[in-house]
């Protein structure tokens, strides 16, 4: 997971398109249908807080674990400029979610931006799905998104140029993606330029994100061996039943045992 050393120089600028408000929007929808009782929340993978903020803002107490000491820095950072009552219903921790336990029982689990398809791993995503299981109350919900395979394998991920710039820097990624069709993963290698508007120097890197993609029967085999049962798989903020042409799939399952 060394990857995120660097990358969370310049995370939320390569993101600045992802529409976060409509993905918390969509999860506070999902938990409002599903749990008569929804106060707080664990995110798996927290990353630079945003979600967590923006389901905050909705009245949930949010703890949020993440494995990049740089994704955190700017997570904290991003609750000492909110105004105190919402500041007071947010918490950002190191950990691993593979193993992390601190002994809370929440009413929910959430998990977004494809951080479960970074279990490459049968052993991983057991080990991540057992977190959730571990720290939710009876009935309680867990929801997160994945890479969906139906889609990976008929619309084929392709290489894509980002070009990206703030006050502070410039970034120029390359991605170039590999896919391996037998072991259900895609190596996703980035080429990435980094230029510092102020003092004119530049900063090269690479870096390679091997992500995994699912398909429904697997999830369903690992909800039900963590103790879960699927409740509906749908597109974020779409709420399309997922297809061929479904990138990104949101499950929802309940705690059974």
């Amino acid at each position: 997971m060394s990857i995120y050393k660097n990358y969370a120089k310049y995370y939320d600028l390569l993101y600045t398109d992802k529409n976060y408000v409509k993905e918390a929007k969509y999860v506070n929808d999902i938990i409002s249908k599903h749990s008569k009782k929804h106060k707080n929340i664990l995110e798996l993978g927290c990353g630079t807080g945003i979600h967590a903020i923006e389901l905050a803002k909705s009245g949930y107490w949010i703890d949020g674990i993440d494995l990049s000491k740089g994704m955190l820095q700017k997570a904290t950072k991003r609750i000492d400029n909110l105004p105190k009552t919402l500041a007071s219903k947010l918490s950002f921790s190191l950990g691993d979610i593979r193993n992390f336990r601190n002994k809370k029982k929440y009413d929910i689990v959430i998990s977004l931006f494809h951080v479960t398809s970074y279990m490459t791993t049968n052993h991983h995503v057991e080990e991540m799905f057992k977190t959730a299981n571990i720290h939710l109350k009876k009935d309680g919900l867990f929801i997160f998104d994945c890479w969906y395979g139906p889609t990976v394998l008929t619309d084929r991920p392709v290489e894509r140029i980002k070009n990206l710039e703030n006050k502070e820097i410039k970034v120029i990624r390359i991605a170039k993606p590999e896919i391996f069709p037998n072991e259900n993963m895609v190596n996703v290698n980035y080429e990435i330029s980094i230029i510092d508007k102020v003092t004119k120097k530049s900063e090269k890197t690479n870096e390679t994100h091997t992500v995994r993609y699912f398909f429904k029967p697997e999830i369903v085999s690992f909800l039900e061996k963590a103790g879960f049962k699927l409740i509906d798989a749908r597109e974020l903020i779409t709420n399309k039943k997922p297809g061929f042409d479904t990138w990104g799939v949101c499950f929802i399952a309940k705690k059974v045992n």
